[in-house]
Order: C-alpha cells, then sequence, then structure tokens
C-alpha cells in the first residue's frame, strides 16, 4: 500500500527532474566508475570498486524511491483551496510576537521542505501551528529552544 504524496506543482516539477538527471547523468557516471575501477584488477580488494558499487545501490534506492513518490503524487491544486487560510502551498507572513519581526514561510510537504528558502513542512512544530489558521490567528509553538508565538498578517497563494 502506497501513501499519497501531496506536492506542489514545483515540488512536483523539483522531484521529477531529479529523477532524470538521476536515470541519465548519475548512473552513466556511476557505471563508468565501475567499470574503472574493475580494469584495477582483483576485485575483492579494491576499494574503489566496493565504492562505486555501494553508490550503485544508494542511486538505484533513490531512482526506486521517486519513481514511487511520483507515481502516487496529488498535485496541490490551489483553485480549489479556501485563500483565506494556511494550507499546503500558502506563503504565510508572520509577526514574531516576542522580537517584533516579520517572517515569511511557504508551507510544502515534507518532500519539498528547504529552511533556506523558507519552505517549511506541515509536519513541522511551526507548519503544524500554522495549518489551517487565518489571517489575525495567534499561534504559540513549542521548539527545544523555548517557546514562537507568531500572528499571522497575511496568506498568499500563488
Amino acid at each position: 500500500m502506497h501513501t499519497t504524496t501531496r506536492l506542489t506543482r514545483e515540488g512536483y516539477e523539483k522531484l521529477k527532474n531529479e529523477l532524470h538527471h538521476l536515470k541519465t547523468v548519475r548512473r552513466r557516471e556511476i557505471i563508468e566508475a565501475i567499470a574503472v575501477a574493475r580494469e584495477k584488477g582483483d576485485l575483492r580488494e579494491n576499494a574503489e570498486y566496493d565504492a562505486a558499487k555501494n553508490e550503485q545501490g544508494y542511486l538505484e534506492k533513490r531512482i526506486h524511491d521517486l519513481e514511487t513518490k511520483l507515481a502516487h503524487v496529488t498535485i496541490i491544486d490551489d483553485a480549489n483551496i479556501d485563500g483565506s487560510k494556511a494550507f499546503l502551498g500558502a506563503t504565510i507572513y508572520v509577526k514574531d510576537l516576542v522580537n517584533h519581526r516579520e517572517l515569511d514561510y511557504m508551507l510544502v510537504s515534507k518532500e519539498e521542505a528547504d529552511l533556506k528558502a523558507k519552505k517549511i513542512s506541515v509536519e513541522s512544530p511551526v507548519g503544524r501551528a500554522l495549518l489551517g489558521k487565518s489571517v489575525g490567528a495567534e499561534v504559540e509553538v513549542v521548539i527545544p529552544a523555548g517557546t514562537l508565538k507568531y500572528k499571522i498578517i497575511k496568506i498568499e497563494r500563488f
């Protein structure tokens, strides 16, 4: 039984491009590395060969995982989502009620999460706290470093 993976259009394209790269570029690179290592002789004591074979195993597992996710994906359609609430694919602007800074996060699936790009998973503590809330809502999020207090000031969908 496979679970459905919910992705934004951008997240879907990113995984699809990664899969294409792994199948067309990385596979070829690893096959070449195995061939070069094999030419060096006795495979029982060939660390380069072992490393290349291990990398091949990891690559094939990642390819399989991506193929499975992409086969069971639901792309988030903004037209069918209440734009006044914080849901997957929305960018949420919040005011930190402790230090009065304004922050923004895009709510995404765990597969798309990238804190540097301000994309947080709806499964993260902050993402869970914001999910389903409207402008004006205040949330408290307990994290290892303490408690965050946010007020939602704006929600955008693209």
